[in-house]
């Protein structure tokens, strides 16, 4: 159906996209860790901070997840991708995945459960509150702590995220991340030169710990 806008009108779906496609890490002990791909993932707090998953209650990790309150969300890049998607596509039950892809598990700083050594970025997380939504339960749970690849920092000793090279999700595609066209503040701050172009702004008196505190923060799911 349409109406006079030139618009489509659909039924309620699972319509926001791009979003981050994230691979879970997770496993009770004395048994072989697992991964599951997860592209319903976000943030929901930044003090204290905190992110959620969702998992649908029939997967192999759900049980984990809810037995030992740990995980670790570990971001995907452009050398990961093959391993992200066959991480969303088959089960714990039949495959010992960081063998089957090459992944080396890592010792985490304050949780059990192992991280990715070949991720960018490594987010040891404890869950707070188990919410039963329908189809899937949100994992909603604190930070504890984040781990970060020597070789995205730069110069000046600060950690690049955009070369890390991210991957996102889309409706059934993984895509990366694309070019930088502004940052944040962009939009009240004082224009210089090619500022829309190369993103080189002051932001104004007033945005300062905003700016702060952002750069702080700076249907694959079958296992």
């Amino acid at each position: 159906m349409s109406d006079n806008t030139g618009k489509e009108i659909w039924k309620p779906g699972n319509m926001l996209y791009p979003i981050p496609a994230v691979m879970v890490s997770c496993g009770r002990e004395g048994e072989t860790p697992n991964i599951i791909t997860v592209a319903w993932a976000g943030n929901v707090c930044s003090s204290p901070a905190m992110l959620s998953i969702s998992v649908r209650k029939e997967r192999y990790s759900y049980d984990i997840l809810k037995e030992t309150g740990e995980f670790v969300v570990n971001l995907t890049n452009r050398e990961l991708m093959k391993a992200t998607d066959w991480c969303g596509v088959r089960s714990g039950r039949d495959y010992d995945k960081f063998k089957e892809m090459g992944l080396t598990p890592q010792k985490s700083q304050m949780v059990k459960a192992p991280g990715i050594l070949e991720s960018p970025v490594n987010i040891e997380c404890r869950t707070k509150q188990i919410l039963e939504l329908g189809s899937h339960d949100m994992f909603v749970a604190e930070v504890l702590c984040v781990t970060v690849d020597n070789k995205y920092m730069d110069e000046k000793k600060r950690f690049d995220l955009r070369a890390a090279d991210l991957i996102a999700y889309s409706h059934g595609e993984y895509f990366t991340l694309g070019e930088k066209i502004g940052k944040f503040g962009i939009s009240v701050a004082k224009k210089t030169k090619n500022c829309y172009n190369n993103s080189e702004t002051k932001p104004r008196k007033g945005g300062k710990n905003h700016g702060k505190n952002q750069r702080n923060s700076s249907r694959i799911q079958h296992s």
